[in-house]
């Protein structure tokens, strides 16, 4: 049995199989996910499907990633987030809070989702972007620089 600090104190976790990233015992990850040797999931998290979790990604919380989606880097995927069909989220991008990301997104950089926002279609959050509250980025939109997304719809 291994230990994981994951936050808020050390948890039992093991080494997945498909990868040989840190799983705490809390949380659920299908055998068909990588989860990368750098990479953690803890929590009540959940990853399913040919999900990847990578390099120095982190999983936690309720959070829940399935379908395709990637999450690498130092990305952090947390709270009640929902991350999932192609989506990507690399580099120090943050999802968090009940964020629903879906489609073919790319979110990354600094960039940071959460509250009840969604974004979805083929759009791409990134630099020090911030997409909050209720906004709604869909489409074929782009969220980049220090553009702030809330609200009802962000248009560009």
């Amino acid at each position: 049995m291994n230990f994981d600090f994951d936050g808020t104190g050390l948890v039992a976790a093991h080494k997945h199989s498909n990868g040989g990233g840190l799983v705490a015992d809390t949380a659920i990850v299908d055998d068909s996910v990588f989860v990368g040797p750098k990479a953690r999931v803890y929590g009540d998290a959940r990853v399913s499907g040919n999900a990847r979790v990578s390099r120095n990604a982190r999983v936690f919380g309720d959070a829940r990633v399935y379908g395709n989606a990637i999450v690498s880097g130092n990305a952090i995927v947390s709270g009640n987030a929902r991350v999932f069909d192609e989506s990507h989220v690399y580099d120090d991008a943050r999802v968090y809070g009940h964020a629903s990301i879906f489609g073919k997104v790319c979110i990354f950089d600094k960039a940071c989702v959460f509250d009840n926002s969604s974004v979805g279609g083929q759009s791409t959050v990134g630099g020090n972007s911030i997409v909050r509250g209720h906004g709604i980025v869909q489409g074929d939109d782009i969220v980049v620089g220090d553009d702030i997304a809330d609200g009802t719809r962000y248009l560009h």
